[in-house]
């Protein structure tokens, strides 16, 4: 069973995302916004660390977004370029001083510890990716002449402004009309739109999408799927209601042929239980990765991008859904051991861990 990739021979990319880059400030280790006097400097973005991730893994990949040309946005550049990112596609947007205009989005991230949450702060209005307009970026030529086998976006790029929802229309479609594989993180950010508008405007879209990636908030707030028996705050999920309701979403969008969802549960900000779960319609077959119990977190920013990453490796490179769901749970579990939004991980690390590999130390 697989899905049906484009070759790699007829394609310049291997996979391409579409989304917001920012760059992340966190006072060190677990300290607080209000009282640090230094600030880390990370770089990360939902769609982004899925394309950074699977550089790093091997593969070829690029990344659309906007930016400003500042030292800010430079910082990206050297970000993605470290990595062996494509930014050629990236709309570039002239800075006039103050921001006005045109600005790099800022997140102010603490994380957190034993009964304190980790917690981020947006500043990310008026950002260069939210003024991307329709047109700015020539969708066909990157999908169906140069080729790409994958394209991956999601929420957080579509609810940035009205543009960017019709933006990531035409990018959808240009993808599904060449045949490149479409993922979709459902992502609901309540602080950048209504779960009214999120629903209204990726509805719409699913008919483009191969494979759709959320947790239980997301079906309920993006898509308007309830699972029975999980109660308003969402902390208890009856596994087998919530795989009913997976199935619900793929019996009315027969299109979707992966549905995969992060399986975390907190007991607290410094250890989480963490799996994952994978849908494959063709068989009706749910398929669930390892376990790992009580996951010492270092920063849990970018674990379902971790997921989504070792997912979209594994069936780019020919591999089955149970492996699919083993290397996208193990590369979710091991991003959380380090600091910062994108993957530090190996592809042979992951594959150790993915394959039930300990953690005694490598001398």
């Amino acid at each position: 069973m697989s899905l049906k990739i484009r070759d790699a021979s007829s394609c310049a990319y291997d996979l391409v995302s579409l989304g917001e880059c920012m760059v992340r400030l966190s006072p060190p280790g677990t300290g607080r916004i209000e009282f640090a006097n230094l600030l880390e400097v990370w770089v990360g973005g939902g769609e982004y660390n899925v394309a950074y991730a699977l550089s790093r893994l091997g593969l070829r990949t690029g990344w659309i977004g906007g930016l400003v040309d500042n030292p800010v946005g430079k910082i990206i550049l050297n970000h993605a370029r470290s990595a062996g990112v494509d930014v050629s596609h990236v709309v570039n947007m002239k800075y006039d001083g103050v921001g006005r205009e045109a600005r790099i989005g800022l997140n102010f991230t603490e994380v957190g510890s034993g009964p304190r949450a980790s917690v981020t702060l947006y500043d990310r209005g008026h950002s260069a990716t939210s003024k991307i307009t329709p047109g700015s970026v020539d969708f066909k030529s990157i999908f169906a002449k140069q080729g790409a086998r994958w394209l991956h976006t999601g929420g957080i790029f579509t609810c940035l402004s009205p543009s960017t929802r019709l933006v990531a229309a035409e990018a959808l479609k240009a993808a599904h009309d060449a045949g490149t594989i479409v993922s979709y993180d459902l992502n609901f950010r309540s602080k950048l739109w209504s779960s009214k508008e999120a629903i209204e405007t990726t509805k719409p879209l699913v008919q483009y999408i191969d494979c759709l990636i959320g947790n239980e908030e997301d079906f309920q707030k993006v898509l308007g799927y309830e699972v029975e028996g999980a109660g308003e705050d969402l902390k208890e999920l009856p596994i087998e209601n919530y795989k009913n309701m997976v199935r619900r979403v793929a019996k009315d969008y027969p299109n979707l042929k992966v549905i995969g969802t992060t399986l975390r549960e907190v007991l607290s900000a410094s250890e989480n239980n963490w799996s994952a779960i994978l849908y494959w319609s063709e068989m009706d077959t749910f398929y669930q990765g390892p376990t790992f119990d009580r996951l010492i977190i270092e920063d849990r920013v970018g674990g379902g991008d971790g997921f989504a990453s070792g997912f979209a490796y594994a069936f780019l490179t020919g591999s089955d859904p149970q492996t699919a769901v083993n290397i996208g749970t193990a590369h979710g579990a091991m991003l959380q051991t380090t600091r910062g939004d994108t993957s530090q991980i190996t592809l042979s690390e992951l594959k150790h861990v993915a394959g039930g590999g300990g953690a005694r130390i490598v001398r």
